[in-house]
């Protein structure tokens, strides 16, 4: 009776072991790599529509190689690189947006001058005439 108690108890506590390296395994397994990467595509994408190619070439071109980077270091299991270079790419991405936007803010700004010049040299002239 004795031997069947023992067994039980191994047997209950190879199981308890077993499910706590399986829920360790599941932990060290999160998609957390994933989805910061998720994230920062998303974000090289929103920069590439607000014309940061064009604008902020090299933001982007750095914020595409960390993404690259951070891929290939998730294919080689190797999370804490795969996570900090996605979060570097997020925040380089999130720069080259706003250099574009700031530079295509600058250039509206300035043909808006051009054109209040414009009108104004136009009004002179008008007024000088009549």
């Amino acid at each position: 009776m004795r031997q069947i108690s023992r067994a039980s108890k191994l047997t209950k506590g190879a199981t308890l072991c077993a499910m706590i390296a399986l829920s360790a395994a599941a932990y060290a397994s999160s998609p957390i790599p994933a989805e910061k990467i998720a994230v920062a595509k998303s974000a090289v994408q929103r920069a590439e529509q607000s014309g940061a190619p064009e604008f902020a070439p090299v933001e982007m071109a750095v914020a595409r190689d960390k993404l690259a980077r951070a891929e290939k270091a998730a294919a080689d299991h190797n999370k804490q690189s795969a996570t900090q270079l996605a979060e570097q790419a997020d925040v380089d991405a999130q720069l080259a947006e706003a250099t574009a936007q700031r530079t295509k803010s600058r250039k509206a700004a300035m043909e808006f001058d051009a054109s209040m010049q414009a009108l104004r040299q136009e009004s002179r002239r008008s007024s000088q005439t009549n």
